[in-house]
């Protein structure tokens, strides 16, 4: 496999975001008021996610979408590992002759002592809605010959933020909250995070162009396997060209 010099980067980007905005976020519930609508209630974490959409679509269009699996790959592994840490930590016995275990036991629980079900919706809500946005992407880079990247960034998202929420909410809330309380949640969220991807547009657009010309690589899946459980780096038709500049 040839070695790029930002690609780890990027990696380490991407599943730093995932696991802040899976470990950090769900601790706090924001509200927001606005105009017309009301109050709006959701979980800090959705603030932060979308970027993890971002990281992917770079992944996939500079360095094509078997990096971008492999990228996945570390961010499910990474997920994983962390959701085994929280429990062992939260489960382990304080040290009763420490008084500030009396505060500190309560406020890891409700921090990183998620339900298994919650954890494992948003495991597979992640890995499905990730494999998703980055085969979307690739397949449309190929239909569209490398133009109108917005195109892709945006519709890759709005596909792969789809399948996330519809998995991740039904299987971690379904039957505690009211279905007209779940619905109103992922429409919400699946809004609002793309709403966030096309914000960044601009950002994407700089990023994509830049790495392009560092590499020297633009990668169109035009022979790719798309076995999202393969780890080879194979089937790529990669060449240079100029990367627009322009949204």
């Amino acid at each position: 496999m040839k070695s790029y010099r930002y690609y780890d980067f990027l990696v380490a980007g991407l599943v730093a975001v995932l696991l802040c905005s899976n470990l950090i976020g769900p601790g706090k519930v924001c509200t927001l008021h606005l105009p017309w609508i009301g109050e709006l209630n959701f979980g800090a974490g959705n603030l932060f996610f979308p970027i993890g959409y971002i990281f992917a679509d770079v992944l996939t269009e500079v360095y094509g979408y078997a990096r971008a699996r492999r990228a996945i790959w570390a961010g499910f592994g990474a997920m994983i590992f962390a959701s085994f840490m929280s429990f062992v930590v939260v489960s382990m016995p304080p040290a009763t002759n420490e008084p500030w275990n009396k505060t500190l036991q309560p406020a890891l629980e409700v921090v990183f002592g998620n339900t298994w079900r919650i954890v494992a919706a948003s495991i597979l809500a992640y890995w499905v809605g990730d494999f998703i946005n980055s085969y979307v992407m690739a397949r449309m880079k190929v239909w569209t010959q490398g133009r109108h990247l917005w195109t892709r960034t945006i519709g890759s998202t709005a596909v792969g933020q789809a399948a996330d929420s519809m998995i991740f909410y039904p299987l971690a809330f379904y039957g505690i909250w009211s279905n007209n309380a779940l619905v109103a949640v992922i429409v919400f969220n699946f809004a609002f995070k793309v709403m966030v991807e096309v914000l960044f547009t601009p950002v994407t657009y700089a990023v994509v162009g830049w790495l392009k010309r560092a590499e020297n690589v633009d990668t169109f899946d035009t022979d790719t396997r798309f076995n999202p459980f393969s780890l080879r780096d194979e089937g790529h038709n990669r060449r240079q060209r100029q990367p627009e500049n322009q949204p």
